[in-house]
C-alpha cells in the first residue's frame, strides 16, 4: 500500500511516498482504511527529531497522527467496532502505524465513531485538538464555569477548538490573532480579542485563570503577568517538565535534563503563585466519542483552512509548517 513515510530525521526530502506491507491488525486493533488525515504541527517537528527523545520511531515509519475511515477487518478481541464502521481516532504516540497511509492499524481503545453530521474531511480534523484542549482545559487546569482563560492563536488548529469547548465549558475567553481573523476567533465565542499586530497581549488582559500555551517563545512568560494567583498555565510547546519525564517512565538522566529545561518557567510561575505543567496529548477513543457527541449537537464545529490531495501530503505537510493555517489542514485520500 501507499504511505508517506520518514526515512531519516532532519530534512524534508527524508519525508517521501513509498509501497509498504499491508498492515495486519493486532488482536485489540481495527484495521482502518483511511478517508482522510488530518495534519498537526507536531507531524513536522517529529520529522525534524525534536521528538527523538520522547517519542523514538523504529524509522522508516509512516507519518501522521489523526484519522478518519472504515473499519476493513477487527482484531479477535475487539467488540466495539465490526467491518464497515466509520471511524475517526488519533494514533499518536502509538507504536506501529501512522496515519498518512492507504490503511492503518488503530488500537480500538483510541478509536471512537465518527460524528455522523461530519464528512470524513471534517472528522480527520478533530483527534489530536479536540483531546488536547479537552486534557488541558477539562483534566489538567480544571476549567470552571465563569472562569477565564487565555488561548493564545486563536485562529490556528488547536485554537480554533479549544475556544469553542471552553465556551462549552462555561468559561470566559482571551485570545490573540491577526486583524484578519478577529472576525473569525469571535464567532467561535472569543470574549477579548488582542490584535497582536497592534498590541501586547500582557498590556491588555488581567485577572485570568488559566493558559493553555500554544506559543513558542517568550509568550508562556509573558501570559504569567495575566494571572491571578492560584491559576494554572497547561503548555503544549514546552519546556517538558519533571513530571512529564517521570510518566513516561523515562531514566533518572531524562528526568534530571527535563527538570533543568523547565526550571527557570516554574521558578517564575511559582513566584506569581502559577502552577505549570507540560502536557503531551494521549489517544482516548471513549473521551473521543464525547467530543464526537458535541459535534453531532452542533456544540463545536470543526474549522478547516485547506484540504490537499494524498499525492500532495509533502505540500500540505509544508503549508502547516508556514504557521499561517486558520483552523487545519487535512489531507484526503479518498
Amino acid at each position: 500500500m501507499k504511505a508517506l513515510v520518514l526515512k531519516r530525521y532532519g530534512k524534508p526530502d527524508q519525508v517521501t511516498f513509498a509501497d509498504i506491507p499491508r498492515p495486519q491488525p493486532g488482536p485489540d486493533e481495527l484495521l482502518v482504511q483511511v478517508h482522510a488525515a488530518g495534519l498537526n504541527p507536531v507531524d513536522n517537528m517529529i520529522a525534524k527529531g525534536l521528538f527523538k527523545p520522547v517519542l523514538p520511531l523504529q524509522l522508516p515509519a509512516t507519518m501522521g497522527s489523526d484519522l478518519s475511515g472504515v473499519v476493513v477487518e477487527v482484531g479477535s478481541r475487539v467488540t466495539r467496532f465490526k467491518p464497515g464502521d466509520a471511524v475517526f481516532a488519533s494514533i499518536f504516540d502509538l507504536s506501529g502505524t501512522g496515519a498518512l497511509a492507504e490503511l492503518a492499524r488503530v488500537p480500538e481503545s483510541a478509536a471512537a465513531p465518527k460524528p455522523a453530521n461530519l464528512d470524513f474531511v471534517q472528522a480527520a480534523s478533530i483527534p489530536m485538538v479536540g483531546l488536547t484542549s479537552w486534557q488541558a482545559l477539562k483534566e489538567r487546569a480544571q476549567l470552571k464555569p465563569g472562569q477565564k482563560v487565555f488561548i493564545p492563536a486563536g485562529a490556528g488548529g488547536i485554537g480554533t477548538f479549544a475556544i469553542q469547548l471552553a465556551k462549552y465549558f462555561g468559561a470566559k475567553v482571551g485570545t490573540t490573532t491577526s486583524t484578519g481573523n478577529i472576525d473569525l476567533v469571535r464567532s467561535l465565542g472569543a470574549d477579548e480579542v488582542v490584535d497582536y499586530k497592534t498590541h501586547q497581549f500582557e498590556d491588555v488582559l488581567r485577572n485570568y485563570d488559566a493558559v493553555l500555551g500554544t506559543v513558542r517563545g517568550d509568550a508562556i512568560e509573558k501570559s504569567l503577568r495575566i494571572l491571578k494567583a492560584g491559576s494554572t498555565v497547561v503548555s503544549l510547546v514546552g519546556p517538558p517538565d519533571a513530571a512529564f519525564a517521570r510518566a513516561r517512565g523515562m531514566n533518572f538522566l531524562m528526568v534530571l535534563v527535563f527538570g533543568l529545561l523547565s526550571r527557570k518557567i516554574i521558578r517564575l510561575a511559582s513566584r506569581h503563585g502559577v502552577a505549570y505543567s507540560f502536557l503531551f496529548v494521549r489517544p482516548d477513543g471513549s473521551r473521543l466519542a464525547e467530543i464526537g457527541g458535541l459535534l453531532e449537537a452542533e456544540s463545536i464545529r470543526p474549522v478547516i483552512d485547506k484540504v490537499f490531495p494524498f499525492e500532495q501530503a509533502k505540500d500540505a505537510l509544508s503549508y502547516l509548517g508556514q504557521g499561517r493555517a486558520k483552523g487545519k489542514v487535512v489531507v484526503q485520500m479518498r
